[in-house]
C-alpha cells in the first residue's frame, strides 16, 4: 500500500502559525510514503513566505512533491510577474515546476496551471496538457495515475468561480491519457467525487477529483483547516479528509470515501 498525503494552499503570510505544529504531528503520525502540496504555499510571492513554506517543507519526513498556485507569483509587482514570475519558487522550493513521482502503485504528476497574464483563472497550455500525458502514459497500466494540479478542472455545485479556461477538453484528454485521480485545491473548499459530467454514463472512463481546503490559512470560508490522506492498494483509493478541531487542538478524521480502483464511489 502506498499513503499519499494531500495538503493545499499554506499561504505563508497569512497562514495561522498555531496550526504548523499540530499539522507537522499528524504528518508524522500518520507515516505517509509521499506528500503532495497543490500550490498556493505563499499569499504574496514574498521571499520570507517562501522562507517560511522551505523551513515547513524541511520538516516534513516523507518526499515531498509540489507545484506552484497563483499565489506563488508576485500579483503585486507586476514588471516581476510577467519577467521572472517564479523566481522565488525556483530559488525556495524547487527548480522543477512539473515534477514526477513513482512509487511500485502509483506514478503522480505535477501540472502547473498558472498563467503570469491570467492570475486567478490560471492556464492549461497545449505544452503542459503533452507533457502530463507523456509522463503518464509511460507508466505501466497497473499503477495509479495521479494528477497535481492547483486549479480544479470541475467545481462543485454551488461554487460561483468560473473553472480554468478550456476545463472541459483539458479533462478529457487528461482522462483519455490515464488520470486515474486529480488532486486540486484553489477553492479553500473539501470535496470527493467523480467528476460529475462523467458520473452519469458507465461505458465511460471516469477520474476521482479530491479537491483539499487550505491547510493552514486563516482564510477557509466557511470550513475548518484541513488536509486528505490517500491510501491506495491494488484494488481500492480510500480518503480520509483531515480537519483541524479547535477544542482538542489537532487534525482529526471527519469523512471518509471509499473508491475502487475502477473509479466506482461509495460513502462511509
Amino acid at each position: 500500500m502506498t499513503r499519499l498525503v494531500h495538503l493545499s494552499d499554506l499561504h505563508f503570510g497569512k497562514d495561522r502559525v498555531d496550526l504548523i505544529q499540530p499539522l507537522l504531528t499528524a504528518l508524522d503520525l500518520l507515516r505517509p510514503d509521499h506528500v503532495a502540496i497543490s500550490g498556493d504555499l505563499t499569499q504574496r510571492a514574498r521571499r520570507r513566505e517562501y522562507e517560511s513554506a522551505r523551513r515547513f517543507i524541511d520538516k516534513i519526513a516523507a518526499p515531498v512533491l509540489c507545484i506552484p498556485g497563483n499565489h506563488d507569483i508576485p500579483i503585486h509587482r507586476p514588471f516581476t510577474r510577467f519577467l521572472w514570475p517564479f523566481r522565488h519558487y525556483r530559488s525556495h522550493i524547487s527548480r522543477d515546476l512539473t515534477p514526477t513521482v513513482e512509487t511500485p502503485e502509483m506514478v503522480m504528476v505535477g501540472l502547473n496551471t498558472v498563467d503570469r497574464f491570467r492570475w486567478q483563472a490560471g492556464r492549461l497550455s497545449a505544452s503542459r496538457l503533452r507533457r502530463a500525458c507523456s509522463a503518464m502514459g509511460a507508466a505501466p497500466a497497473h499503477k495509479l495515475r495521479v494528477l497535481v494540479a492547483h486549479h480544479p478542472l470541475e467545481h462543485p455545485e454551488g461554487v460561483s468561480k468560473k473553472p480554468i479556461p478550456g476545463a472541459a477538453e483539458a479533462l478529457e484528454r487528461l482522462i483519455g491519457c490515464g488520470a486515474d485521480l486529480i488532486l486540486s485545491g484553489h477553492l479553500h473548499l473539501w470535496h470527493a467525487g467523480e467528476f460529475a459530467h462523467r458520473a452519469g454514463d458507465r461505458d465511460q472512463r471516469n477520474a476521482i477529483q479530491l479537491h483539499a481546503g487550505t491547510s493552514l490559512s486563516s482564510r477557509v470560508r466557511g470550513q475548518p483547516n484541513d488536509f486528505n490522506v490517500i491510501d491506495i492498494s491494488e484494488r481500492s483509493v480510500a480518503v480520509a479528509r483531515q480537519s483541524f478541531n479547535e477544542e482538542s487542538g489537532s487534525f482529526e478524521t471527519t469523512e471518509t470515501r471509499q473508491f475502487n480502483r475502477a473509479s466506482d464511489i461509495s460513502r462511509s
